[in-house]
């Protein structure tokens, strides 16, 4: 510990951020919003477009020109990056970024260069793009820089430390959640059909196509009196071709696409479901399936994901090993109606530990840490 006492003066730095909606973006949002009632001065950077103000959390818009998908790539925005920090007078900046974040990576070069007291949270699982990050580290010394590494799991920090030179101190700065927010009321509906949710982008990354091919295999097999049905919640390039997969193999009645939906509208859906699918390799974290967890629904996802951190195989859901694998635990939540009611159970009963009122204090402590490499 640094000794630091009372409120911080933080800047969260981040290519995109709400109303753009992802997993970053709300990531970011609600550990603003969470800090502000922790009683400290926050401000967010972003080059996304929208309001100076979100739910009591101060925001610089930089007005820059940005790719497809917000992404900024002008001198202009990077230097303004800089100028904002020094004007606010901020005690510590944490950087959020994914595999492509120019904001959050050249801004934190400059920032650890100016002296600032700085963080680096990444959101992704960087082994697919090991050679780049590689690279980048021979060219620019970030795994040396006198600044706070961090990622959001155990599986997302293991490539950071080797790419670093072993550097043992990257920390893990968890997603964080409300409990209590996500707890539903399940509704009563046919115990003969098992209905499934996923929340995620219809993009290839998370993999939606091969959920919809896992599905089909898996219903395919089912004995004869046991159905079930797929809702997949999100928006994304992949929805024409999943709804060209869903007439051709005639899973019309069994696989709904129902588009992008709010937080509450998810928890609605929830409360009609009885388990969460996460098809994912690439998964840094999984906040959609922690939310499912915390609804109560058992989770089945891969097990080298940053899910496994938050999901035991047995206890809160199943873990697959790959897709083969997958089918089969499909298949097994549906028919086993006790491993299904022992898992929905434990979930409804036991908080998960990644609760905001313990992030904060874990983010908190990383600030600390990055003051105190500056003193």
């Amino acid at each position: 510990m640094t000794g630091v006492t009372g409120p911080l003066r933080i800047a969260l730095v981040s290519d995109c951020y709400v109303p753009r909606l992802g997993g970053i973006e709300m990531q970011v949002h609600d550990l603003a919003r969470n800090l502000v009632a922790g009683g400290h001065d926050v401000v967010v950077l972003t080059t996304t477009p929208g309001p100076v103000m979100v739910d009591g959390v101060r925001v610089h818009r930089i007005d820059v020109p940005l790719l497809p998908f917000d992404i900024p790539f002008t001198r202009r925005a990077f230097r303004e990056v800089r100028n904002l920090l020094e004007r606010e007078g901020v005690d510590v900046v944490q950087f959020h970024g994914g595999v492509v974040s120019p904001l959050a990576y050249v801004g934190a070069r400059s920032a650890q260069r100016a002296g600032i007291p700085t963080v680096v949270t990444v959101h992704c699982m960087w082994d697919y793009a090991t050679p780049v990050f590689s690279l980048l580290n021979r060219t620019t010394g970030w795994g040396r820089w006198p600044v706070v590494l961090s990622a959001v799991s155990e599986v997302a920090a293991a490539p950071i430390r080797r790419m670093a030179r072993g550097r043992a101190e990257v920390m893990v700065l968890p997603h964080g959640i409300d409990n209590a927010a996500w707890v539903v009321d399940p509704v009563p509906h046919d115990p003969d059909v098992v209905t499934f949710v996923s929340v995620m982008r219809l993009a290839p990354r998370k993999r939606p196509m091969h959920l919809l091919r896992m599905f089909h295999e898996a219903v395919g097999r089912l004995p004869a009196g046991r159905g079930a049905r797929l809702v997949i919640i999100g928006d994304g390039p992949e929805l024409p071709q999943m709804e060209k997969f869903i007439r051709t193999h005639g899973l019309t009645e069994d696989v709904d696409l129902v588009g992008r939906r709010t937080r509450d509208e998810i928890r609605t859906i929830f409360a009609r479901a009885d388990v969460f699918v996460a098809p994912a390799n690439l998964e840094s974290f999984g906040i959609a399936a922690l939310e499912a967890r915390c609804a109560g629904l058992p989770v089945v996802a891969k097990e080298r994901t940053g899910i496994r951190e938050f999901v035991t195989h047995g206890r809160e859901g199943l873990l697959a090993t790959d897709d083969a694998d997958m089918v089969d635990q499909i298949e097994l939540v549906v028919v086993d109606d006790e491993l299904r009611r022992r898992m929905t159970e434990h979930n409804r009963s036991t908080p998960s530990p990644v609760d905001w009122s313990a992030v904060v204090g874990r983010n908190v402590e990383a600030y600390e840490v990055a003051i105190a490499l500056r003193a």
